[in-house]
Parts: C-alpha cells; sequence; structure tokens
C-alpha cells in the first residue's frame, strides 16, 4: 500500500497498529451498543467446491521416419480410432526466399498451386475433392509452403491421385493467375484500412529492415503484387517444390507398409532435378539501432494500436520451450497479466496479448492491444508499467504453475485431431526440427522452473530496450503520447517505410 495512501487512511482510523497502545475508557462512558447480528453467509446449492487436480503430465508419440524410393521424407503418427487420414506436403519455401522486390510470391505460388492441376482446371480440381468429401488447402508463411489433405480412408488412394497433381503437376494458367492475382492486390489494399493488419506489416519492416529476409510481410505489400509476374511464381516452383527438399507428414488410419504403396503409386514418377537444390534459407537475428516510437497515422479509425516490440528467439533454441510459458504468463492467454489489467481492470480494450515467432531464425516478440483511441497514452503507459514489473521481478508462483497446467492442456489439444497432428508435426518439419521435437518440446517446457522464466522475463520483455509501436489517427494521439516524455517518434506508412 502507497505511503500517502496508508496515512490518509490512518488519519480517517481505518489502519490499525499493531503497537498501538491501549485507551483507557472514560469514565461514566455510555454503555456499548450491542454488535448487530452477522448475517448467515448462504450455502451453495451446489455444495462446495471440488479440489482441481493437477492438470496430469502428457507425452506426445513421437513421429516415425522413413523415405520414398525419390527422396521425400515421411513422417508417421498412426491413429486408428478413426478411419481418416490427413497429411501435410512442406518445403522450405517461404516469404523469406521471395526475390528481392516481390514480397509475396511463395504466397501467391502456393495459392495457384490448387487453380487447376494435371487434367483438371480450377473448376473440376474442387468438384473432384468435393466429390471425395476431401479437404485441400495450400499456404505459405514466412519459412515454408504447404499443400494439405484431409480425407476418410477409404478415399485415400483417390484423394492423393488429386494431391499429387496439385504438388507435381499444378498448370499455373494466365487466366488463373490474373484472377488471382486481381484478388489478392484486393485484399492486400483492404489491409491498409485495418489498423491491426497494418501493425504487423510495420513490426517486420521497423525490426528487421528492408533488406532481412524477415523484413516484410508474407503475403507481400500493394507494390511487390504488382511486380509479381507468372514467370516469377513457376520459377519459385521449379527452385522449392522438389521431392529432394519435400517432407510428408501423415496422422490417421493408416500404417508404414500402406502409406508407401501410396506415396510411390502417386508421387513416384515426381524426380528431382539434376542440379543441386539451393540452401534453405536461416535468416539471422535482427540487428538495430531501432527506433524509440514509430508511429503509423490511420485517419479516422475508431480504435488505436499500442505494442511493444522486440527480437524474439529461434524455434530450435533450446529456451524456446520455456519462453511459451513465460509468453502465456505475461499476455499469451486471457487470465494473463496484460489482458488482466488493460481490459478487466482499466477497460482500454477487448483484449491485450503476447505472442512470439515461432520460426526457422530468430523472429519478432511483440505485446500489443487495440486500444479506445482517447486512451492510447494512458494505455500505453500502462503496457509499459506492466513489462516493466515483469521483466524486474518475474513470474509469480500461481503463474509458474497455472502455465504448467495450461502448457500441458495446450498440448494435449494439439493431439485431439489427426488434421492437428499432422498440421503441428508439419510445423515442425518446416522449420528444420526433428520428429521427436514435440517431445522433447514437451519435457523442457514442463521441467522448467521459476529462475529459468524469471531470466527469460528479464531478457525478451523489458520494455528499455523494446521499440513502442503507435498506429492510429495520429491528429489525437501525437498529442497524447507526446505527454509521456518519450522520444519524438519516428513516423512511417503503412508497409513500414519512414517518412521523410
Amino acid at each position: 500500500m502507497r505511503p500517502a495512501l496508508v496515512g490518509a487512511l490512518a488519519a480517517l482510523g481505518l489502519v490499525g497498529c499493531e503497537a498501538a497502545t491501549p485507551v483507557a475508557a472514560a469514565p461514566h462512558a455510555a454503555a456499548a451498543l450491542p454488535s448487530p447480528p452477522v448475517a448467515a453467509i448462504p450455502t451453495d446449492p451446489l455444495g462446495p467446491r471440488p479440489a482441481v487436480a493437477p492438470t496430469p503430465a502428457f507425452t506426445p508419440p513421437a513421429a516415425e521416419e522413413f523415405s520414398s524410393k525419390n527422396g521425400i521424407r515421411m513422417w508417421l503418427v498412426e491413429r486408428h480410432q478413426v478411419p481418416m487420414v490427413s497429411c501435410d506436403l512442406t518445403v522450405p519455401v517461404g516469404a523469406s526466399s521471395d526475390p528481392r522486390g516481390k514480397a509475396g510470391t511463395s504466397h501467391v505460388t502456393a495459392r495457384m498451386l490448387q487453380e487447376g492441376a494435371g487434367k483438371r482446371g480450377a473448376i473440376e480440381l474442387a468438384g473432384a475433392l468435393g466429390d471425395i468429401g476431401a479437404r485441400l488447402t495450400t499456404d505459405a508463411n514466412a519459412d515454408a509452403s504447404f499443400v494439405s489433405v484431409t480425407v476418410l480412408k477409404h478415399n485415400l488412394a483417390a484423394a492423393f491421385a488429386i494431391f499429387a497433381d496439385v504438388v507435381m503437376r499444378p498448370r499455373f494458367e494466365a487466366s488463373e493467375f490474373k484472377r488471382v492475382k486481381d484478388l489478392w492486390s484486393t485484399e492486400l489494399l483492404e489491409r491498409e484500412k485495418d489498423p491491426d493488419a497494418t501493425a504487423r506489416v510495420v513490426y517486420r519492416a521497423v525490426l528487421f529492415g528492408p533488406d532481412h529476409p524477415y523484413g516484410h510481410p508474407w503475403d507481400g505489400t500493394p507494390a511487390s503484387a504488382k511486380a509479381v509476374t507468372l514467370g516469377d511464381v513457376k520459377r519459385t516452383y521449379a527452385l522449392g517444390w522438389r521431392p529432394d527438399r519435400a517432407t510428408l507428414v501423415c496422422a490417421g488410419d493408416i500404417t508404414k507398409a500402406e502409406l508407401t504403396a501410396t506415396v510411390e503409386s502417386s508421387f513416384g514418377s515426381w524426380v528431382a532435378p539434376k542440379a543441386s537444390p539451393p540452401p534453405t534459407v536461416i535468416p539471422p537475428a535482427a540487428v538495430g539501432p531501432w527506433p524509440k516510437l514509430v508511429l503509423v497515422d490511420r485517419a479516422g479509425a475508431p480504435q488505436a494500436v499500442i505494442a511493444a516490440l522486440s527480437s524474439g528467439i529461434a524455434a530450435a533454441d533450446p529456451q524456446a520451450p520455456a519462453l511459451w510459458r513465460v509468453n502465456d504468463a505475461i499476455g499469451g492467454s486471457f487470465t494473463s497479466r496484460l489482458n488482466q489489467d488493460l481490459r478487466e481492470q482499466r477497460g482500454y480494450t477487448y483484449g491485450a496479448r503476447s505472442r512470439y515467432s515461432v520460426s526457422r531464425g530468430p523472429g519478432q516478440l511483440v505485446s500489443w492491444a487495440n486500444v479506445v483511441t482517447d486512451k492510447t497514452a494512458d494505455a500505453l503507459a500502462a503496457l509499459v508499467e506492466d513489462l516493466g514489473a515483469f521483466a524486474k521481478n518475474g513470474m509469480t508462483d500461481v503463474e509458474v504453475e497455472r502455465t504448467r497446467s495450461q502448457a500441458r492442456g495446450e498440448l494435449v489439444g494439439a493431439y485431439e485431431s489427426v488434421e492437428s497432428i499432422a498440421g503441428h508435426l508439419a510445423a515442425d518439419a518446416s522449420l528444420g526440427l526433428g520428429p521427436d521435437w514435440e517431445v522433447k518440446y514437451s519435457e523442457r517446457r514442463d521441467l522448467a522452473d521459476k529462475s529459468e522464466l524469471d531470466a527469460l522475463a528479464r531478457r525478451f520483455y523489458d520494455p528499455a530496450g523494446a521499440i513502442l509501436v503507435v498506429v492510429g489517427p495520429s491528429v489525437k494521439v501525437k498529442p497524447m503520447i507526446e505527454k509521456l516524455g518519450l522520444p519524438s517518434p519516428e513516423l512511417r506508412d503503412a508497409e513500414g517505410n519512414r517518412l521523410k
């Protein structure tokens, strides 16, 4: 309790003192009034609250690893309870591999894979998948690209025939590329109207810079989308999508023998070019100096985004498992400190969060909230205060145990369905991690003690070394944040480019 507050309460007689001198009763004092009866505490009709046992530890199964004749690495987790199979094929080609000035090339290449393949055009391909009840998706992120398929086992052969066409024989038709590119460009223009999406673009530009592999958004920018051609897409596919760079991760009602036979019959004709594959991009850590405060003007935005941004950690780093629990305590869940303070206590936001990149190279770590514009400065000050206290004092004993329990529950959830298992392990494969990584990761995360967690809190969440970012209507928010005594903000546009 603050001293001034203690003094005020003491003056009002509301704070006791352990060594207080008893006061003698005044002579002829009036008889004391009888104490009012204490209201009985109503009995809970549901009975006493039961004790909640700790969440039991869960050790996930390690995937079995083997290879096809043409060099595809395969991981398999057998699950025979439901007659369903889910498979993800990944190659280490993502936004970090995009040609300079053509951000988003890997993203649009992945999108084009399902816009016609083999003998089927885009509409016929979608119809064929619908006929057998299969779900097929394509995607790309900062480090890798993916094709995923999920289907009932009795339709596995038919699904893999389509799956193989998409991976091996994309048509890359000019008419389909024009349609996809028009949609893509429209999406990027719409993104600039969203302060939260704008902030995510700015984080990368500010932290990494334009020349770093992680310095641009994985889905590109309006300017880069105009520069990407169909020829760029075909070259990206030819360099990245080859069997000796691919990992196929499957989970479900299938054995090693069945998967091997299925892959040989559908992917057996996929042959790697004679030329050696290009090296996998492993981006280095971001290097400063960085601005202390960045302001991005989004005129008319009803909310502002506030954030504290810093360099993160690579997925393979031995401390990455423990960092999950530290992040969970400060901003990774609804019960985290940031959310409880900025949302529940102060009412500045519907939610305050923190996250860190799970990436092949050291990525980014950001704590942020979308806040009421009129409270931008107050919310930013509260965010910095919360992060500073967390970095200085570390985690409470309650947080240590709660994050351990939540980590165990999160891991169980990741293994509830075959689709989730395949996606989870494919992400590991895309980052160069082994088929037993989840086993090692879960053990390290569970065993991390308070001293290790506190050291990570000091290292990653100290706001003194962070870049503060504000995205919102500058006419309103700039005068507010100037009162905080921070350095003059560096002005950036919606793509993170520095303004003069």
